[in-house]
């Protein structure tokens, strides 16, 4: 399927759109927070754009294809398009700024470096709903991990960076609903529950709070896209792409097999693990090492057996066929234990998340009036270090490094 056409978005101008500081730096490009100086001069709605150099390597392919997919986009856990501009030198895209960092930001942020169950429970939720919808789009999205779930203003989550996904044949509706007669979407009667969450928060999520310590997790290494030798498939499209990143790269695309939707089922069992373990569990001393335990390791949990760990492992099923949602999309993984009493129709609608952003609508204004920052001038002096004068931007890291425990918000 050919990626929509962003001709008709908003078109920015990319001379008025000032930096504030750098929210991060990917594989592809560098999301800045900008504001629009023409309209917005001091900065009191600033967003998070997305730059990519014009480059002959499938940049240009890739930063239009994001462009495509957001457009298509209309979920309340997933980016909205603000806007788009092309020049000569660049591709760039607005969407809202999520204050809330990463949820690897946040698990770093606990006191024991690991979320309870409750919190894990209501973000694979919200997580869950995303990729639904992208599935039902036909969109797979292939690069699920903690850098790339956001926390909006709001504490919902929101899914970001979509340049490794793409667009596959959906399932037909009889297979999808031909793993059981159950109907996940109906909502089950709500269950007592002990909870040491905010209240509006206990309505809806609910589990205990005691789990292991870990350690903190490096900064993942991310696999470019690279061609695999071609198979026919006669059960369904899939892709025969070498994308992700090490530690959530499903045993099918290691092996080179060919993959489809379930390889974001896969990732939201190694996201659970390190969201309850704080590592992920088949990280081995290099990458030829992590994709030898992917194919053949099993994953190893600790304490007793519960909802959860189940979860997990019918998610890191390494035959993609016996995986949870294989057969029935988000509704066979919905219909699942840790899920019961989740009240879908209403988790949009959950005022106090476990995690609220702090407003700092006037540390930004002042950042801004104090001094923009000019884009292109900022890749230029990327062109010649020796002199680059020092940035006033603050490393994105940097602002993360205290230790506050979810129970104080």
């Amino acid at each position: 399927m050919e990626s929509p056409s962003p001709s008709d978005s908003l078109q920015f101008n990319f001379e008025s759109l000032k930096a504030i500081k750098i929210l991060g730096k990917g594989a592809t490009g560098t999301v800045f927070l900008v504001h629009d100086t023409a309209t917005d001069p001091t900065a009191r709605s600033p967003f998070a754009l997305k730059v990519v150099q014009r480059s002959n390597n499938g940049g240009d392919r890739r930063a239009r294809w994001e462009i495509g997919v957001l457009k298509m986009l209309h979920h309340p856990f997933l980016p909205r398009l603000l806007g788009c501009v092309e020049t000569d030198e660049f591709f760039a895209w607005g969407v809202p700024y999520c204050p809330g960092a990463d949820l690897n930001v946040l698990r770093n942020r606990q006191n024991d470096g690991v979320f309870s169950a409750g919190v894990i429970r209501f973000y694979l939720a919200e997580i869950l709903c995303a990729l639904e919808y992208l599935h039902s789009l036909g969109v797979v999205y292939r690069d699920l991990k903690p850098e790339n779930i956001l926390v909006q203003r709001s504490g919902h989550v929101t899914l970001t960076d979509f340049d490794l996904s793409r667009s596959l044949k959906k399932k037909p509706l009889s297979e999808i609903l031909s793993y059981g007669e159950k109907d996940c979407r109906k909502p089950s009667p709500e269950i007592p529950v002990r909870c040491k969450c905010r209240v509006k928060f206990k309505r809806w999520i609910a589990g205990k709070n005691r789990y292991n310590k870990a350690l903190k997790k490096p900064k993942s290494a991310r696999v470019s896209p690279v061609s695999r030798r071609k198979s026919s498939f006669s059960d369904g499209e899939r892709s025969n792409s070498f994308v992700g990143t090490e530690e959530y790269v499903s045993p099918e695309v290691v092996r080179g097999d060919g993959h489809e939707f379930a390889v974001d089922w896969w990732a939201l069992g190694i996201l659970s693990y390190e969201m309850l373990y704080g590592t992920t569990p088949f990280k081995g001393k290099n990458r030829k090492e992590t994709f030898r335990n992917v194919v053949a390791k099993e994953p190893v949990f600790m304490g007793p057996r519960n909802a959860l760990i189940d979860l997990i492992g019918r998610l890191l099923q390494k035959d993609p066929k016996m995986r949870l949602g294989y057969h029935g999309g988000a509704c066979e993984i919905k219909d699942h234990p840790i899920f019961e009493g989740v009240r879908w129709d209403l988790l949009t609608e959950v005022l106090r998340p476990p995690f609220i952003p702090s407003r700092d609508d006037g540390e930004l204004t002042e950042k801004a009036t104090a001094g923009r920052i000019d884009i292109r001038e900022y890749f230029n002096s990327l062109k010649a270090p020796s002199a680059m004068p020092s940035s006033p931007l603050r490393s994105p890291s940097s602002e993360h490094r205290q230790s506050v425990s979810f129970t104080e918000f």
